[in-house]
């Protein structure tokens, strides 16, 4: 038996039980760490379960940013630089990438702060995280105020990507289980994944057949 929750009833819910409701209502969520770093050289690293495909052609990827205050260093450092990285997040860094979400200073490197590796490479301003095994390269496009919440979507295009060689079938596509990417849940669940099936294009009066 279902139980029904009413607008009503779900603004009456105790903050901290809403939160959680509404951010695991939504179903599994990609989950990755955003490399910074400002013109004084110090870096940043984020955990961000809100980034999203925009385009293929030009390729490009969004994510949302909470109300501030409190100040946001990585969209500091972003609108600053013009430069971030979006690092897929695996089962052997799942825990130090929680971490970042911590307040630290914005004088402290959240790199220094979990044993996390910066890696710059093939002259990108932004840190890659070196444990991680898909990377993507980002410069900043657009920035978008939505009002109903406060919240800002960032929108980037992406200019570099790490993908380990064995994940990358011959069409393209790419199993982030041969990478071992983790999926979470709400705000502080982390998932592996086991695939159910690839499909075919649908296309009407077409039988789909799996692609496996």
């Amino acid at each position: 038996m279902k139980k029904h929750f009413s607008f009503e009833s779900i603004t009456e819910m105790p903050k901290h039980q809403k939160t959680h409701f509404i951010n695991s209502l939504g179903g599994f969520k990609s989950v990755s760490l955003l490399g910074t770093k400002n013109n004084l050289g110090t870096t940043n690293l984020a955990i961000f379960s809100s980034i999203f495909h925009i385009g293929a052609n030009p390729p490009l990827i969004a994510l949302i940013f909470r109300p501030s205050p409190p100040e946001r260093d990585t969209l500091r450092n972003i609108l600053e630089t013009g430069f971030y990285t979006i690092n897929h997040i695996n089962e052997s860094i799942y825990k130090q990438a929680h971490q970042t979400s911590a307040r630290y200073d914005d004088s402290i490197s959240e790199f220094e702060a979990t044993g996390l590796q910066a890696e710059f490479k093939n002259n990108f301003p932004a840190p890659f995280v070196k444990e991680s095994n898909i990377q993507i390269g980002v410069e900043f496009k657009e920035r978008i105020d939505i009002t109903i919440n406060n919240t800002i979507m960032i929108i980037g295009q992406i200019k570099e990507v790490y993908v380990p060689e064995e994940s990358i079938g011959e069409d393209g596509f790419i199993d982030l289980e041969k990478a071992n990417t983790v999926t979470c849940s709400g705000l502080d669940c982390y998932h592996t994944t086991v695939k159910l099936d690839r499909l075919s294009y649908a296309k009407p009066n077409l039988e789909i057949t799996s692609l496996l």
